[in-house]
């Protein structure tokens, strides 16, 4: 497309901007687990953005003086082995990239808990299955604007017309149940700023 403002074409669309978030994923992750020195991020090697990813923590972990450990897995097997990776390395934490991971969010949420490991996810729905936190974009609020704009386009509007809309609208949920189980107080400025704090 020819930019975000004036798409052109036949298109236009809403972005998820998973990558964007990794370094406030990160910055949410040590203020969770202020102790940590050694960050695991696991990621998925044949997704195009993963480069980025990488280039992002990398540079946000370097300003905070931590160590990234970088995991990758493209399946459920190579998920359980960058978990022995993760223990063998004694990883602090764990930020878990790629929207594949959230298919397979009772596998890390379970293997998370099994190795007792803090980790922060891309989406609010691993935290209700246990997982400890999420920062992400807010789908309900992306699934609104897609009605409007679907609206828009079937009362005669042309897609190259409408702008590439990125999400205003994020969601921070906490797990309490799973932050216990980690011995883990979360602070009260992540508290005050969740959407979604489970007990």
């Amino acid at each position: 497309m020819a930019s975000l403002a004036r798409p052109g074409g036949n298109l236009t669309g809403f972005t998820m901007i998973h990558a964007a978030l990794m370094p406030k994923r990160l910055e949410l992750l040590t203020e969770l687990v202020p102790q940590a020195r050694l960050i695991a991020l696991l990621v998925k090697p044949d997704n195009p953005e993963t480069e980025r990813i990488v280039k992002d923590v990398q540079e946000a972990a370097h300003a905070k003086g931590l160590q990234l450990q970088i995991l990758k897995a493209s399946d459920e097997g190579e998920i359980d082995t960058t978990f022995a990776s993760l223990a063998q390395a004694k990883a602090d934490a764990l930020l878990a990239s790629d929207p594949f991971f959230f298919t397979q969010r009772e596998q890390l949420v379970a293997l998370a808990a099994q190795h007792a490991v803090p980790a922060i996810y891309e989406a609010r729905e691993t935290v209700e299955a246990g997982g400890l936190i999420s920062y992400a974009t807010s789908f309900t609020g992306i699934w609104r604007e897609i009605g409007i704009y679907t609206g828009r386009i079937l009362n005669g509007a042309k897609p190259a017309d409408l702008p590439v809309q990125q999400p205003t609208t994020f969601e921070l949920a906490v797990n309490l149940k799973t932050a216990k189980a980690l011995r883990l107080t979360v602070p009260p400025s992540i508290l005050a700023r969740a959407d979604e704090v489970i007990e």
